[in-house]
């Protein structure tokens, strides 16, 4: 544990050391932005606090939370609605899994969730990291935590350093938590309010995939917050005129926006045809070990930000993607 600690003073007091970048609010949107996906999730298991400490160091603009409620409504910063890919939840809970196999986080307290130990993305069936270059498997000492940790945490960098970082956060299944009996966009938008967050000059955007949930929160819970409409499926793109009466950009999958046939990239005219409906594009997700026909990362990054003309990116290595913008 004493090593993670040096770690996150190390990271911050680097961070500080280097030229900060002053990230601004959506009001402005013709920055080009980074947002840190998971924190710094390239280095570090995805979604704990030190990953997210060492994410602030590096300056992004923006670091994103994926939420999820526990069982007694407290907001869980953690990627699925379920445990068994980022802990040891069927070491320390075998019983408590479902009859489909999985163990979800609604289903745990708080201080339940606070025992297990979180480790770099895995495969339970194999037991192997899904990204096996990454932070090595079971080594040191993560834990879960609340949204409003994570706030504190941020803020509290944003107070010492004088930077301004904003947050990401995301609304993971709705529908899910709405048929578990709980409204998790109230419980999120309360919280975000409590701490600052309510119009689009508060430096948070707030994303999610379920358009039925994101214009429910826009039209009936009346939120002023900057909202993402994140598109998982290709044929979605031409609801964009839909999600222009409600959202203020989209989040699509890069890959969806062009296509290659024998080595000839045709690019769509998905963010051309957003941007004429005033719409930001931040798409995901961006992965220097993951690159697909690209050469190097800064190559992806290029076609990303100078030929796609996206707005911002998702990515797991934020210190890569600011370098490639500050040159």
């Amino acid at each position: 544990m004493k090593s993670i600690k040096l770690l996150i003073v190390l990271v911050v007091l680097l961070g500080s050391c280097t030229t900060a970048k002053k990230s601004k609010p959506m009001e402005n949107t013709s920055q080009k932005v980074v947002i840190a996906h998971r924190g710094a999730s390239g280095y570090l298991p995805e979604h704990t606090l030190e990953a997210k400490a060492m994410a602030y160091a590096m300056h992004p603009d923006f670091i994103e939370q994926d939420i999820v409620l526990s069982k007694d409504d407290v907001p869980i910063v953690i990627h699925d609605i379920h445990l068994e890919t980022v802990t040891d939840v069927a070491q320390q809970f075998p019983d408590r899994k479902r009859d489909d196999g999985k163990y979800y986080v609604i289903d745990f307290t708080y201080e339940e969730l606070r025992q297990l130990n979180v480790t770099e993305r895995f495969d339970p069936k194999t037991n192997k990291a899904v990204y096996e270059k990454r932070f090595p498997l079971w080594k040191s000492h993560f834990k879960l935590h609340s949204l409003q940790d994570e706030l504190e945490l941020i803020q509290g960098l944003n107070e010492s350093t004088g930077n301004n970082v904003g947050i990401y956060p995301e609304i993971k299944e709705p529908e899910f938590h709405h048929k578990e009996g709980k409204d998790i966009s109230g419980i999120v938008l309360e919280i975000l309010k409590n701490y600052g967050y309510s119009t689009k000059k508060d430096n948070c955007i707030l994303q999610c995939f379920d358009a039925k949930e994101l214009k429910r929160i826009r039209k009936e819970l009346g939120s002023e917050l900057f909202l993402v409409q994140l598109i998982e499926f290709k044929e979605e793109e031409k609801l964009l005129e839909e999600y222009a009466t409600y959202a203020d950009g989209v989040g699509p999958w890069y890959k969806q926006l062009y296509s290659e046939k024998e080595g000839v990239i045709e690019i769509s005219d998905f963010v051309q045809n957003a941007h004429a409906l005033g719409l930001t594009v931040h798409a995901y997700t961006f992965r220097a070990d993951d690159l697909g026909n690209f050469n190097s990362f800064d190559e992806l990054l290029d076609f990303g930000f100078n030929k796609l003309q996206l707005d911002g990116v998702f990515t797991d290595f934020p210190d890569k993607a600011v370098e490639f913008l500050s040159n």
